[in-house]
């Protein structure tokens, strides 16, 4: 539904945007379909979308490090949400200025992603960005990673990948490694997949860091605590952090990592791109621009 609501006025810590592009995440349709109720949506009219891009137009009394007229990259928490609008408010600690060699749309597409495979390598798997430290065999699941459809097996290769699983064959839903090693960490960005098929596949200190736990993923963590297993699976809940987003940009503009956009559509047309969303097929980010 699209409806007319107040251009807000930013609070002392908050900065004004006139968006210029916002990206959806999964969790912005999920909240739709229920799953986080009680607690979201918080108020109605909810605007969903957290990932924005666009020119700071007003700041609040207390804003030190921007000025009306910057362009910044920013992430709105999903208590308020707001980034599918014309106008933003956000707060002046999740915001980053966006150099001129990164537009609104790879900027927009940028925070949750960026910020949540930021967190899961560096922070629960133990990787150092700088290439320090020992080499960690990383399996990847859904999200055209490291586990994928056939259509995605050359994209994904074409990112990096040393190898490349086809989830729809015995082996891929064994989550078995063609090279026969075993992963010192999982990143689980799909559903649906029991313990029981991680643990054989996992080295002896192994983890699972689960982006999406459930009930079950609660369950399975608490047991492993319980009886000290060196195999855990870790629940992963991204709590965003402005010197990360800024960290994540200047490797955008370096061109150390790039943003994937799958397509483009006009905030008029926000349900093409919602109904896209929901879909769970889109090969990259889905941004809208006004």
């Amino acid at each position: 539904m699209h409806v007319h609501v107040p251009v807000p006025t930013p609070r002392k810590d908050e900065v004004l945007l006139k968006v210029e592009a916002s990206s959806l995440n999964a969790f912005d349709w999920k909240i739709k379909k229920g799953v986080a109720r009680p607690i979201l949506p918080r108020k109605f009219p909810y605007i969903p979308a957290t990932d924005v891009a666009g020119e700071i137009i007003e700041v609040g009394s207390e804003v030190k490090n921007f000025k009306a007229g910057y362009n910044v990259v920013a992430i709105l928490n999903h208590f308020s949400g707001g980034g599918l609008a014309e106008f933003a408010m956000v707060k002046e600690s999740l915001t980053a200025s966006r150099p001129l060699e990164v537009s609104a749309a790879e900027g927009a597409g940028l925070p949750l992603a960026g910020l949540t495979a930021l967190e899961a390598l560096t922070q629960s798997a133990g990787v150092n960005l700088d290439g320090s430290g020992q080499q960690k065999n990383i399996l990847i699941t859904a999200a055209s990673g490291a586990t994928c459809g056939a259509r995605n097996i050359e994209f994904v290769k074409s990112l990096g990948a040393d190898e490349v699983l086809d989830y729809k064959t015995p082996d891929g839903a064994a989550l078995k490694s063609p090279s026969g090693r075993k992963y010192d960490a999982v990143i689980q960005c799909a559903t649906g997949i029991p313990w029981s098929t991680f643990e054989p596949n996992l080295a002896k200190n192994g983890k699972v860091i689960d982006l999406t736990p459930g009930p079950s993923a609660m369950l399975t963590f608490a047991w492993q605590k319980l009886t000290f297993s060196k195999k855990q699976l870790v629940p992963l809940l991204v709590i965003p952090k402005g010197e990360n987003l800024v960290f994540l940009v200047k490797l955008l503009k370096e061109g150390k990592i790039k943003t994937l956009i799958d397509s483009k559509h006009l905030l008029g047309k926000a349900e093409d791109a919602w109904g896209k969303s929901a879909d769970g097929h889109a090969t990259g980010k889905i941004i809208l621009e006004p």
